[in-house]
């Protein structure tokens, strides 16, 4: 028997026989129904360790450039050159997603992660890690996430039949978010026991398992396209599919203005636990996880009730703006553990119904593209946010980016429910 399968069985068999009552069967299947596709289970596996070591280089990234310069506008520049390129290359990137064999693509922009893991290490080992060269491999990994995500994000509907699309896509949510509570938690305490350099080791050696688990999938299992139209790959028809659709229009500047100012987490939460809240490193760490903990749990309740439609998302952006005013005026990490796990279940809340109704609403042929622009959106635009944020929180102080955050995901709430009433 296959391992995937194994784990897959072992798992459900634990949850009938041991955890859940006869009555809570169907809702564990209706929350998993997608993992009985065996390529996407191959897929979760190797995601789920990988994208571990992906948090903790980000977080352990964020850390070891605020140590050395102390400056929470070079933290900002560590974000714009992560996710700038996405502004510039996902579109591109999202029509060859739309074109070629993305379980191919994604091998090698998986390879070329554990490549840029590897330099990050070799920094981190130097008794004074030069700090352009931190600079140039985080460009350098934006540069790969650019053609990286729109890949992953498009690749979930070929995994598994129409039907299991919307429960494919929250759990790869819930697969991020729980690799938000264990990367943040190894990060930290790699960091204060054996330094910054085996968090980057550590990443790097992760990236072997969803190599494997990519070369197991059965193509012959995935569900795509025999023939590729060429002439519906260009970057422009993805803009113009969006304004053809006023809820998807709707929902895509929603994200234009929530991505830029208020989803800047790994700039502004680590400037807020230790200059507002006067905290370690280690309390950092375990509120990143605390706010993961918020996101996992939130996508488990939408992939349980399904909640793709466009009330839902206006609920989550509205939610995600009180809960971020209610953490900028915590007064000590003790109030902002419940406070910020709000945060994270309401942000996820937000994003998984984002990506799920853009996705079901959607032609398959322009996933590729259409998941493109959302990374332009909801991650790009950190080439912008970051570095804001950063400058914000050095001239105005560490809690001002999330009050501005909160602010603008409540105005982008009530535009997004008026403008929806016209249709």
């Amino acid at each position: 028997m296959e391992i995937s399968r194994l784990v897959f069985l072992t798992f459900f068999y634990m949850n009938q026989k041991l955890f859940a009552p006869p009555k809570y069967k169907e809702t564990f299947l209706k929350t998993f129904i997608s993992l009985r596709n065996r390529n996407y289970r191959l897929f979760t596996i190797g995601q789920t360790i990988s994208n571990t070591g992906n948090w903790l280089t980000k977080i352990a990234l964020t850390l070891l450039v605020l140590k050395i310069t102390e400056s929470g506008l070079s933290v900002g520049i560590v974000s714009a050159l992560q996710y700038g390129p996405i502004l510039f290359l996902s579109l591109w990137a999202g029509s060859i997603a739309d074109k070629f064999d993305k379980r191919r693509l994604l091998i090698w922009t998986q390879s070329l992660e554990m490549v840029q893991s590897v330099g990050l290490a070799v920094l981190a080992f130097m008794p004074h890690p030069p700090l352009f060269g931190l600079y140039a491999l985080a460009f350098v990994g934006g540069i790969v996430l650019s053609l990286d995500n729109p890949l992953r994000l498009s690749f979930l509907s070929e995994m598994v039949p129409k039907h299991d699309i919307p429960n494919a896509v929250v759990l790869y949510s819930t697969n991020v978010n729980l690799s938000r509570i264990l990367g943040p938690a190894i990060a930290g305490l790699l960091i204060i026991t054996v330094g910054f350099g085996w968090c980057f080791t550590f990443d790097a050696i992760s990236y072997i398992a969803v190599l494997i688990c990519l070369m197991m999938m059965r193509p012959s299992e995935l569900y795509r396209k025999s023939e590729i139209t060429k002439t519906k790959g260009r970057v422009g028809e993805g803009i113009k599919y969006i304004f053809s659709m006023p809820l998807l229009a709707i929902n895509f500047g929603m994200l234009a203005f929530i991505g830029t100012i208020a989803y800047n987490f790994t700039t502004t939460f680590p400037l807020f636990v230790t200059r507002g809240l006067h905290g370690t490193i280690g309390n950092f760490t375990l509120l990143y996880s605390v706010f993961s903990v918020g996101a996992v749990i939130s996508a488990l309740v939408v992939a349980r009730r399904g909640l793709v439609k466009m009330n839902h998302i206006i609920f989550g952006a509205t939610m995600l703006g009180i809960s971020m005013l209610m953490l900028a005026l915590s007064p000590s990490v003790l109030v902002a553990i419940p406070i910020i796990f709000l945060v994270g279940a309401s942000s996820i809340l937000y994003m998984t119904a984002t990506t799920t109704m853009i996705q079901v609403e959607s032609k398959q042929e322009m996933h590729g593209r259409l998941m493109a622009l959302q990374g332009i959106f909801l991650t790009g635009s950190g080439a912008v946010g970051g570095p804001l944020s950063g400058w914000l929180a050095d001239a105005m102080g560490a809690r001002m980016p999330i009050i501005l955050g909160g602010a603008v995901c409540l105005l982008a709430a009530i535009f997004s429910y008026l403008a929806s009433k016209r249709f």
